[in-house]
């Protein structure tokens, strides 16, 4: 029980949404906490919830009403969470910790979706002040609340420090099948099972692999979007109609928090109108930038991510409402066929197979971005593990995830997920049916961006001789730009005098 004498092993400061219940799922988990928020009544609210669901056993949150004080009410050296917006927000309450007294050991942990270079930064401004660390979150509300996945990186020191607190309060998992277990129970935390936290690597390392995380949930929703607009705009059926598709696709391979998410969105009717609300609902997507950002670092790094960016596309091309409905009136798309119920099924099976390997792909992209990055940076991934904390808690969770984490574990080397054997067997197995997916959406006018640029990344990825020779050509045409030849020493390059009348000669450069 926590009172007004017994100092605290946690401060909180941030007590929004995912703050108020990440503070309660470590009290679940026995830590005593001090929180803090500039919004008295966000701070109000979670000492309410507390008593709520304490009753007559005390309370287990401090309330605290200023940084002076929240330091004041913990054991040294302090440890501080941060749950407050990205950017500016967290500099200026490290700022007023530092002017409130804190420590140079004392660490400060930003749970905030910061761009992961933000906090590299941070690491070095605020050394010799106190240490800066920091853990990336997944889960939404209620993973907060009953168990998110965590993405630690920073200090080795630190780690050490919040570690125990971090896989109580972490999402978990069966070791031998991979599939959460969960009790949304508030004082009855899951204890058994593998927590998906673990210490990803240097400074920033955490972020990133979250922001990469967030790239693969934009273009695995775009996915199930697309396939829900085929059902939709092609086979005419209704919203509850797809829904009780998905509810069948997850109880396959295409197991995953998302495609149940998505059926249950499929399956509600709107309180005002009685129509599905999935109708009712304007088709405009917001983004927070994360996909964004796995997109640009795709591109910086050189490792070709195509169907995460189609995704952040195809929200921005769904944010020209107004022009796509005056389009809609101009511009012609091809005559609509009628298909038999038999049809029907084949298109539905062919979507479902586009789906899985396209989410192959996706993965493949995510973690072959992560594996360019750390090579670039540095770091030392653990892919079998950052495969394994991603299989509960966080918003791509999937049954999906526990065949990752098996070819990680076969070959730590592995180049490139489409290489591991399981994996390229079951493109070859389903690679027909993805094609006639994208062949017959595009017959019907549908946009498929993501589907169809994963199948182009696969056909890509597995050509042994691409046209990039005649683009060199061509660079080298306008901008003597060089190329090397297949038939000499790798490495030395060549360059054609265009400009010759006569047949051009080729010079070595």
């Amino acid at each position: 029980m926590t009172d007004s004498t017994t100092l605290c092993e946690i401060g909180f400061v941030g007590a929004g949404v995912m703050g108020k219940n990440l503070i309660l799922n470590l009290a679940d988990n026995g830590y005593r906490v001090a929180a803090f928020d500039l919004d008295n009544q966000k701070l109000e609210a979670v000492l309410a919830q507390d008593a709520a669901e304490q009753g007559d056993k005390g309370p287990r949150v401090v309330g605290c009403s200023s940084y002076t004080e929240l330091l004041s009410r913990l054991s040294a050296p302090h440890l501080i969470v941060l749950s407050v917006p990205a950017g500016k927000a967290v500099d200026d309450v490290c700022h007023k910790l530092i002017d409130a007294g804190i420590q140079a050991d004392d660490i400060v942990v930003d749970t905030g979706n910061s761009l992961w270079t933000d906090t590299v930064a941070r690491e070095k401004s605020y050394e010799g002040k106190f240490i800066f660390f920091s853990t990336a979150v997944s889960g939404g509300e209620v993973g907060a609340r009953f168990g998110p996945s965590l993405m630690p990186s920073g200090d080795p020191y630190a780690w050490t420090r919040i570690k125990p607190m971090w896989q109580a309060i972490a999402a978990k998992v069966d070791p031998a099948t991979g599939k959460p277990i969960e009790r949304f129970e508030p004082g009855n935390p899951v204890t058994e099972g593998e927590p998906c936290a673990a210490y990803i690597g240097p400074s920033g390392s955490g972020h990133y692999v979250k922001m990469v995380h967030n790239g693969i949930e934009y273009a695995d929703m775009q996915l199930i979007c697309e396939a829900y607009q085929v059902m939709r705009d092609v086979l005419g059926m209704s919203a509850a109609a797809i829904g009780e598709i998905f509810v069948q696709w997850n109880d396959g391979p295409l197991h995953s928090y998302l495609m149940d998410i998505s059926a249950q969105v499929l399956a509600t009717k709107d309180s005002e109108t009685g129509l599905p609300l999935v109708d009712v609902i304007l088709d405009k997507a917001g983004q927070k930038g994360t996909g964004l950002w796995t997109a640009v670092s795709s591109l910086q790094l050189g490792s070709p991510a195509p169907t995460i960016a189609e995704a952040v596309y195809a929200r921005a091309i769904s944010g020209l409402k107004a022009e796509r409905v005056k389009a809609a009136t101009v511009l012609a798309g091809p005559a609509q066929n009628l298909f038999s119920e038999e049809q029907q099924a084949d298109m539905i099976q062919a979507l479902h197979d586009a789906l899985y390997c396209a989410k192959i792909c996706v993965y493949a992209q995510g973690f072959h971005l992560m594996k360019t990055a750390a090579a670039e940076h540095g770091w030392q991934l653990n892919f079998a593990e950052i495969a394994k904390i991603w299989r509960a808690g966080c918003i791509i969770r999937a049954v999906f995830l526990q065949s990752i984490t098996e070819a990680y574990e076969r070959n730590d080397e592995l180049e490139n997920l489409l290489l591991d054997p399981f994996f390229s067997k079951q493109i070859s197995v389903y690679q027909q049916n993805w094609r006639k997916a994208v062949a017959n959406a595009s017959l019907a006018g549908i946009p498929v961006a993501a589907l169809s640029s994963a199948l182009s990344y696969y056909d890509a990825y597995r050509t042994a001789v691409l046209p990039a020779n005649l683009l060199q050509g061509q660079r080298d045409f306008f901008g003597a730009h060089t190329f090397e030849r297949t038939d000499k020493t790798k490495g030395k390059t060549y360059h054609v005098d265009w400009s010759r009348p006569e047949r051009p000669m080729v010079k070595v450069k």
